[in-house]
């Protein structure tokens, strides 16, 4: 197992953690057009589930499967970029692994659509 440096501990280890972190926020939504769009719906949505939700629990319903949305775009963006990394060529676990990806980001999106209609509806 590899020692961690010495100058990666204690606040250096989380300035560097956040640095990343702003890093691969940039990143995804400069290269990926579907993590913009979502962070645009989550950017309109979220105000308005903290606006239309009656209770904490109502807001929660509204506006936490909106941030799975981001987390699985941006799993999803991660799949992708590794397996264009590895090769370009088609090969079928190559497209498979890209399926899955996109398939769990309809699936969270489908959350927010079930959330929304289960907490909003009359």
């Amino acid at each position: 197992m590899a020692m961690q440096s010495e100058n990666n501990v204690g606040v250096r280890r989380l300035i560097n953690a956040m640095r990343w972190t702003v890093k691969g926020f940039r990143s995804t939504f400069k290269h990926e057009e579907a993590f913009r769009q979502e962070v645009y719906l989550f950017l309109l949505l979220a105000p308005l589930g903290l606006w239309l939700g009656h209770n904490g629990i109502e807001r929660a319903l509204l506006v936490a499967p909106l941030f799975i949305v981001l987390i699985v775009e941006l799993l999803n963006s991660a799949i992708e970029s590794v397996v264009d990394r590895i090769s370009t060529e088609q090969h079928k676990l190559s497209g498979r692994a890209k399926d899955q990806g996109s398939a769990a980001v309809f699936v969270s999106l489908s959350l927010v659509a079930l959330c929304w209609v289960l907490v909003l509806m009359p």
